[in-house]
């Protein structure tokens, strides 16, 4: 049965990737992102699979924009349409930051958009998810407490380990509709984000976190995974 999905800063890297490999195995995709307009490469693809592809402004860390997208979406699922699986993947790295020039602003922003902003998504379309949907907060290892061994990405770090904290809870307040909620760490992938360096494929990344979402199971619900379903520490 083919599923709704819908996907958070799907305009560009792993949220594209996500959008192009759910298209090709059949689900009806609902992509958020901030510009839809100027989502060049994203709009291409709802040429290639008309009615499938719906394109919809959503900035995450904006109370307003939470709003108009849970509002907007029934009018897009029809009366009785729910969503089978919500990838929150929109995400913000703020570079170049050294202990003692840490500001609060991007402490603030880094929290808005990677943690109090997915946590605020989920529970404002909690009533449009479909019971025994899941929910894929991507997440990173650099969110780890127990893997951190050097000084570095300091807000993007906080705020990928409260998104950690965030998933756990989501699990335990939707465990009674067999919602099963993941934190998962994509690798290091070849996207504007992932920088020069990284060494995981976007179509690498996306396949392996698809296989570890439809094959995870309700005990595995508030788990922290890589893109090949192993556990990471909290």
């Amino acid at each position: 049965m083919p599923r709704n999905v819908l996907i958070s800063g799907a305009n560009r890297g792993i949220g594209l990737e996500f959008a192009r490999q759910l298209l090709a195995s059949g689900d009806y995709v609902i992509a958020a992102c901030r510009h839809p307009g100027k989502a060049t490469a994203l709009n291409g693809l709802a040429g290639e699979y008309p009615g499938r592809l719906h394109v919809l402004p959503l900035d995450v860390a904006e109370p307003k924009s939470r709003a108009s997208l849970a509002h907007d979406l029934p009018l897009v699922l029809g009366d009785e349409g729910r969503i089978d699986l919500l990838v929150n993947n929109a995400g913000v790295l703020h570079s170049g930051e050294r202990f003692g020039h840490i500001e609060q602003a991007i402490l603030e922003d880094s929290l808005r958009t990677n943690a109090i902003g997915p946590f605020l998504l989920a529970q404002a379309l909690a009533p449009l998810l479909a019971d025994g949907a899941r929910i894929a907060n991507i997440s990173s290892q650099l969110g780890s407490i127990g893997n951190t061994t050097r000084f570095g990405t300091p807000s993007y770090d906080i705020s990928k380990a409260a998104q950690n904290m965030a998933s756990v809870l989501l699990a335990r307040a939707l465990e009674e509709r067999d919602i099963v909620v993941l934190a998962l760490h994509p690798g290091w992938v070849q996207t504007e984000m992932g920088g020069a360096n990284a060494q995981v494929a976007p179509t690498d990344a996306v396949t392996g976190l698809l296989q570890v979402i439809d094959t995870a199971t309700s005990t595995q619900s508030g788990s922290f995974l890589d893109w090949r379903g192993q556990p990471l520490p909290w």
